[in-house]
C-alpha cells in the first residue's frame, strides 16, 4: 500500500483507516471485569439500533451504559488530541509542540480543579474547565502578540508561561482543597480517567470535538502552508493569518473540551502525529486523517487496559505514559522513519 503522487491516502488506506477505530471499539466493548462475547455485542447494538431491548438486561446495561459511553469518549479524546497536536507541531514547525503549547490544557484542568473545589457537578465541571482552557489561550495571545513581537516563538514562550502560571493555580487549590474528600478527587481527576463518561457529558462535549475535527478535514490542504513565512505564504495566495487563527480556535476549542471531560491526558498529542508523519509523510492530506483514526484507535486500548488489567482502575495518564516514552524514543531513533 502506499500515497498517490498528490499525498492523498489510497483507497486501501482511507477503509483501513475508517475500519480500524469501529473494530477496535467493538471488541473493547467485550473486554472488561465481565467478558462478553462479540455477538452478544452485536446483538445488543442491533437491538439498541432498532429501538429494542437485549435479551439480557445486564449484558444491556453493561454494554450501552458502561463502556459505550466511554468508549465513544476515547475515541473523541484521542482523535481530537491527535489532530490538535499535528496542527500545533506544523502551526510552531516545532516538533515537540503539544496540544498543551498555548496553555490550554492548564487552563482547562484549572477550570476543572476550581469547579470540584466549589462543589460543582460534572456539567459545571465541564463548563468552567471549557471557560478556562479558552481563557489561558486568550491570556497568551496577548502577551505574546504586538507590533514588536518576535514571529511565533514569542507565542510559544507565552505559552509556556502561561501554562505554568496555570500550573501554580492548580497547586494553589490543592492546598485549599479539603483533604478528606476534594484533594483526593482533584488529584485524581488531574491524572485523566474515562470513568464518569456518560451521554450527558458527551453531549456538551462531543459537538465541539467533532466541529473542531471536521473543520481540520477540510482545510487539511491548506495546513501545509502553516510553516511558511507571510510572503511565503501570500505567494499562494492564501490568508496565513485567518488560517493561523482559525487553526489555533480550532485547536484550543478541542483541547479545552477533552480535558474538560477526562481530566489531563499527555503523550497522544506528540506520539500519533509523529507515528502518522513517519508512515505518510508530511503532508496534511494523509496525517490528518491518520491522526484522527490512530489516534482514537490509541485510547482505546489505553482505556481498556486502564479499566481491566487490575481490580482498581489505574489513571490513563499513567499508561499513555508507560507506552508513549518508549515508543517514542523508538521512532525517534528510527533513520528516515518508514513508507508502506
Amino acid at each position: 500500500m502506499s500515497l498517490r503522487r498528490d499525498g492523498r491516502l489510497g483507497a486501501a488506506w482511507i477503509a483501513i483507516l475508517i475500519v480500524l477505530p469501529f473494530i477496535a471499539a467493538v471488541i473493547a466493548l467485550g473486554i472488561g471485569r465481565m467478558s462478553i462475547a462479540p455477538g452478544e455485542v452485536f446483538d445488543v447494538l442491533r437491538a439498541a439500533l432498532s429501538g429494542k431491548h437485549a435479551e439480557s438486561a445486564l449484558i444491556e446495561k453493561t454494554v450501552m451504559q458502561l463502556r459505550l459511553p466511554r468508549i465513544i469518549l476515547a475515541m473523541l479524546v484521542g482523535a481530537g488530541l491527535s489532530v490538535s497536536g499535528c496542527a500545533f507541531q506544523s502551526l510552531f514547525a516545532n516538533p515537540l509542540a503539544t496540544p498543551d503549547t498555548l496553555g490550554v490544557a492548564s487552563g482547562a484542568a484549572f477550570g476543572a480543579a476550581l469547579g470540584i473545589l466549589l462543589g460543582f457537578d460534572l456539567i459545571g465541571i465541564q463548563l468552567l474547565g471549557l471557560f478556562m482552557g479558552g481563557a489561558a489561550v486568550a491570556l497568551t495571545w496577548l502577551a505574546g502578540s504586538g507590533r514588536d513581537r518576535g514571529g511565533l516563538s514569542y507565542i510559544v514562550l507565552s505559552g509556556i508561561m502561561i501554562g505554568s502560571l496555570f500550573s501554580a493555580l492548580i497547586s494553589f487549590i490543592k492546598f485549599a482543597a479539603d483533604a478528606e474528600s476534594q484533594l483526593p478527587a482533584i488529584t485524581y481527576w488531574l491524572m485523566g480517567g474515562l470513568d464518569k463518561a456518560n451521554y450527558r457529558t458527551l453531549a456538551l462535549g462531543a459537538p465541539v470535538i467533532i466541529a473542531g475535527l471536521i473543520l481540520f478535514m477540510l482545510i487539511r490542504w491548506r495546513m501545509n502552508l502553516l510553516p511558511l513565512s507571510d510572503d511565503e505564504a501570500k505567494a499562494s495566495g492564501v490568508n496565513i493569518r485567518l488560517l493561523r487563527g482559525i487553526t489555533v480556535v480550532a485547536a484550543t476549542a478541542i483541547t479545552a473540551s477533552c480535558v474538560s471531560m477526562c481530566g489531563q491526558v499527555g503523550w497522544v498529542g506528540l506520539l500519533i502525529p509523529h507515528m502518522c508523519r513517519m508512515l505518510f509523510g508530511n503532508n496534511h492530506l494523509s496525517i490528518v486523517p491518520a491522526s484522527v483514526s490512530f489516534g482514537a484507535v490509541f485510547m482505546i486500548i489505553v482505556d481498556t487496559l486502564a479499566r481491566s488489567i487490575s481490580a482498581a482502575e489505574i489513571p490513563v495518564s499513567i499508561l499513555t505514559a508507560m507506552i508513549g516514552a518508549p515508543f517514542f524514543i523508538v521512532l525517534m531513533r528510527r533513520s528516515g522513519g518508514w513508507r508502506i
